[in-house]
């Protein structure tokens, strides 16, 4: 059985999931990342149909916050591959432990962490608000490359939002047009992956009772990153979402 129910968890471990619950909305809002604090509390297994729903209504809060702020081409040069990248991690659920998950996906977090840093380094700090990297022959395969990744992270362990947050700041966003970008991104992305984890057990009655629980705990976190986001200049932007992701990826691998 992979599924929990309210009654299954420890009051820290209720406690420790409500504040994880907390930091969606806050990452959904203001700075990504967070969101592998469920696969360090739970089974990694039982955490990515726990914590879907719960993702899905920090997306919908996150739209209704920058829903004028999304980039579209980026959106769709990146849905196919990100396609692609879901059937890839249902496949790989079909098989895989918890530990394998685990490694696999905190390994990922942290090689996208180094390429990004490299990568931004390199970038002009002045860039353009509008980005451009998707019109480019290397920016479409950079957009294929992180999506196939992101849809397979996100299937396999909802840890799709650091990656896509790598490709994006990779790409030359700024801090609203990554955060507009991204809501609308995962709100798709999320609730198109509801029938593959129903069919893999990881969503049934039980789980949606656990996450009945939780989802009060999306929306205070959601006005806390609305209220913080204002108050963060891009660059400390781009180095917490950074540092979010090497932090979620370590939790992976040291678990």
């Amino acid at each position: 059985m992979n599924t929990l129910t309210p009654w299954d968890l420890t009051g820290w471990e209720f406690a420790a999931l409500a504040f994880a619950a907390l930091l969606v909305g806050f990452s959904k809002t203001a700075v990504s990342g967070a969101n592998t604090v469920f696969a360090a509390v739970l089974p990694a297994r039982a955490s990515t149909g726990v914590l879907l729903p719960i993702l899905i209504a920090g997306d919908v809060l996150a739209v209704l916050t920058y829903r004028r702020h999304a980039h579209w081409p980026t959106l769709w040069r990146l849905f196919p591959a990100v396609a692609a990248g879901v059937v890839v991690g249902t496949v790989f659920l079909l098989w895989a432990d918890d530990g394998i998950v685990r490694t696999s996906i905190g390994a990922i977090l942290l090689l996208m962490a180094g390429v990004t840093v490299w990568r931004r380094r390199r970038a002009d700090a002045d860039a353009e608000d509008e980005p451009d990297g998707v019109v480019t022959r290397a920016g479409r395969l950079k957009a294929r490359s992180y999506g196939v990744l992101g849809g397979f992270t996100t299937m396999v362990a909802n840890a799709g939002g650091p990656v896509m947050s790598m490709y994006l700041l990779s790409a030359g966003f700024r801090k609203l047009g990554f955060l507009g970008t991204s809501a609308f991104f995962f709100l798709i992305v999320n609730t198109s992956k509801l029938p593959f984890s129903a069919g893999l057990g990881l969503i049934d009655a039980d789980s949606l009772l656990l996450d009945a629980a939780l989802v009060l705990f999306v929306v205070p976190g959601a006005l806390l990153g609305k209220w913080a986001v204002t108050r963060i200049n891009q660059r400390l932007f781009e180095q917490l979402v950074i540092a979010a992701t090497v932090v979620g990826g370590l939790q992976l691998l040291l678990r």
